[in-house]
């Protein structure tokens, strides 16, 4: 469908900034500090990023910056995307709201370019954000779909019916790993990696009856601190921001090739890799 073996969005940083705060980590004053060498850094770490990805044989389709919408740089919270079809994202917080029309009109371009075949929307107050919340399990064939501080429960049923896919529902527990995307990786050899603190019980309950003990990697407080998690997974390689060293030697023990890049400028507003980027290519 897209002519290419696979296909991911980034948003273009031209417009990037940390100037508001809606989750822990995002940090204002580290960028005001000296916001022209801030914005710099953002864009060699942006391009870094993208050349990673063009040496898998990755096609990139950029979306435009926008003033006064930071965030746009991280499409994946743009839309969930499986077998061509787009499910639209709506954003808990005024500040990302801006965002949605920005992405409806690139997504509408895609499927006029034939390289989507459907745009969906969720319900009118019911938020959810994107594949950030909404991760596809390929081995399994579902979705881990997380609800909590930015997405609602009731967005599951939504996600079930666009899809024709079995969704599991996981509560996130804290504000700090407020999206899944920052907590749990669902890995294509069937492993996941995972930070426990940030689910509930019932959560961590659901993972354990999908993912054999063999197959579920636990990261340490500093490994999910360091947005190791939040990585781009293509085939048997793995893109991410720098990894701990233990998690690193985990990942090449079970067959992962770790291409690490520096992306501590989208650290500071609470995202990396994988938030960076949307997968258009996913097929069940």
């Amino acid at each position: 469908m897209t002519g290419q073996p696979h296909r991911i969005v980034m948003s273009s940083p031209d417009c990037y900034e940390v100037c508001y705060t809606i989750n822990p980590w995002m940090q204002p004053d580290a960028w005001d500090s000296d916001r022209v060498a801030a914005a710099q850094r953002a864009d060699r770490q942006w391009h870094a990023l993208a050349e990673r990805l063009r040496a898998l044989d990755i096609a990139i389709e950029v979306v435009p910056a926008a003033p006064g919408l930071p965030d746009i740089v991280f499409p994946a919270n743009a839309a969930i995307v499986l077998d061509g079809r787009a499910l639209m994202a709506r954003f808990r917080h005024p500040e990302r709201r801006g965002e949605e029309p920005c992405f409806l009109r690139f997504f509408e371009a895609l499927r006029d370019r034939g390289l989507i075949t459907g745009i969906h929307r969720m319900p009118d107050g019911v938020f959810q954000e994107g594949a950030g919340d909404c991760l596809w399990d390929a081995r399994r064939g579902l979705f881990w779909s997380a609800y909590g501080p930015r997405s609602m429960l009731a967005a599951l049923d939504q996600i079930a019916k666009v899809f024709n896919r079995p969704v599991v529902g996981l509560e996130l527990v804290t504000e700090t790993y407020y999206h899944l995307d920052t907590c749990f990786c669902p890995l294509s050899g069937g492993e996941v990696v995972y930070y426990p603190p940030a689910f509930s019980d019932t959560a961590l309950a659901r993972i354990a009856a999908h993912v054999p003990h063999e197959q579920r990697i636990v990261a340490t407080d500093d490994e999910a601190a360091s947005f190791s998690l939040n990585a781009v997974n293509v085939g048997r390689d793995l893109v991410m921001t720098q990894p701990p060293p233990r998690l690193a030697a985990i990942l090449a023990e079970r067959g992962y090739r770790v291409l690490p890049v520096d992306l501590s400028s989208f650290v500071l507003s609470g995202g990396a890799a994988f938030c960076m980027t949307l997968r258009l290519d996913l097929s069940a």
